[in-house]
């Protein structure tokens, strides 16, 4: 039984939405956010990154850094840019990039669900990341950004979610990366207790992007729980913000690889390497086209390398992925990259990026060869999650990124 729940949104003002709306606080770096939101007084990132008001110098993670998120929240309220909801609501938020749509449920989730692994995850995190996310939403007592879930689709949902959007929408703009933003207000109580009881059936559901959010707001409901003699399990930090999608509206784009180096061969030396696990092609696309294939690029050219019969475990959810086929089969003996999370050799670069900057990368010399892998299928992805198992690092990129700013879930 999953646990899915409306709440009283801080929200900006019908006015304010673009100006505040920004991208996530994980896809720009401090440099990147300042520049954004240059001019801007309204922007999102002041709170999601708020080392852009203090002085350059300073550690993103210095105290002060924090406090500066809480100070800027305060304002945004004050300054009546941002307000909370009267009463508990859940919020429908459809996104457009290019060709592709779609439309998922703004609620609370349960930390106790994440707990009891009724949430699926499918990446390890990082503790520094995670220190870094508490500390965040731990200040500012807020989730201040959502995890993106999804579940096996319901037609149900789908029917009640694709009735609610026939009214007039909230907010509705297009930010400047060229994808567009609809979000309405589902303030029916018998459309909000329905979509309940319909999430209340599912068995699970699943992280798809935001497991440093997600292990965060778990971490904080832990400790707020363990310092409240008086804890009722019905208190704002048993629950976190989240905006859940059917799985058939999954865009997941590749998650492609760079090398600085190729580990003391020579190009004769590490092609003849390859061929002992992979049948290489000359003349390839800079995409593979399909799983078990992958398009390198090295010294100017385009290969295709498609993996071997035999070379892989094709009954395990993880070993079977392209990731994990690259890595144990070229990545580590070939190149040495033994553990992908932490070798400064490797870099990689989210398919939103395109297989050009591959190509910039190598031909600028900071880099020997580029792997341009196919995406991951959402399928696989539940399998790997279900499995109690992860994926590799850096496996899946989810486009369109939802915009922040837009729905905050305040802790009082």
């Amino acid at each position: 039984m999953a646990i899915v729940l409306p709440f009283k949104a801080v929200r900006p003002k019908k006015e304010f939405a673009r100006d505040i709306a920004a991208p996530p606080y994980d896809v720009v770096n401090s440099d990147e956010a300042r520049e954004l939101a240059q001019g801007n007084d309204k922007s999102y990132l002041h709170i999601s990154r708020p080392e852009i008001d203090l002085d350059p110098r300073t550690d993103e993670h210095a105290d002060q850094v924090y406090g500066q998120g809480k100070i800027n929240f305060e304002k945004f309220k004050t300054n009546g840019w941002l307000f909370q909801e009267q009463k508990p609501c859940f919020y429908i938020y459809k996104q457009i990039m290019g060709g592709h749509q779609q439309i998922g449920l703004v609620a609370v989730a349960s930390a106790e669900d994440y707990d009891k692994d009724v949430i699926k995850k499918h990446e390890h995190t990082r503790p520094d990341k995670e220190d870094d996310r508490t500390r965040h939403i731990g200040t500012i007592n807020a989730n201040t950004e959502p995890v993106f879930f999804t579940y096996p689709a319901v037609p149900t949902i789908d029917s009640m979610i694709n009735d609610w959007i026939k009214q007039t929408p909230e907010y509705d703009f297009t930010s400047d990366d060229g994808v567009k933003h609809t979000l309405w207000v589902c303030d029916d109580d018998q459309v909000i207790e329905a979509l309940r009881s319909e999430f209340a059936k599912m068995k699970y559901m699943y992280v798809a992007d935001g497991h440093h959010r997600s292990a965060a707001a778990w971490r904080l409901w832990k400790e707020r729980k363990a310092k409240n003699p008086k804890h009722t399990g019905n208190e704002e930090y048993n629950f976190f913000l989240t905006v859940i999608f059917p799985d058939n509206q999954m865009n997941i784009m590749a998650y492609n690889r760079v090398v600085k180096d190729l580990n003391g061969n020579s190009k004769d030396e590490f092609l003849e390497k390859l061929g002992r696990k992979f049948t290489v092609s000359e003349k390839a696309p800079d995409v593979p086209g399909a799983n078990l294939k992958f398009s390198m690029y090295l010294d100017g050219k385009w290969h295709l390398l498609a993996a071997k019969d035999g070379s892989y475990d094709d009954k395990d959810p993880v070993k079977r992925l392209d990731a994990s086929i690259l890595q144990d089969n070229l990545l580590h003996p070939v190149l040495g990259i033994d553990n992908p999370r932490t070798d400064q050799r490797i870099n990689f670069v989210g398919g939103i990026r395109g297989t050009r900057e591959l190509v910039k990368l190598v031909d600028s010399g900071k880099y020997a060869v580029a792997f341009s892998l196919h995406p991951v299928n959402i399928r696989q992805l539940i399998s790997v999650a279900d499995s109690g198992q992860v994926m590799p690092p850096k496996s899946t990129w989810f486009e369109p990124k939802l915009r922040s700013g837009l729905f905050v879930h305040q802790y009082d």
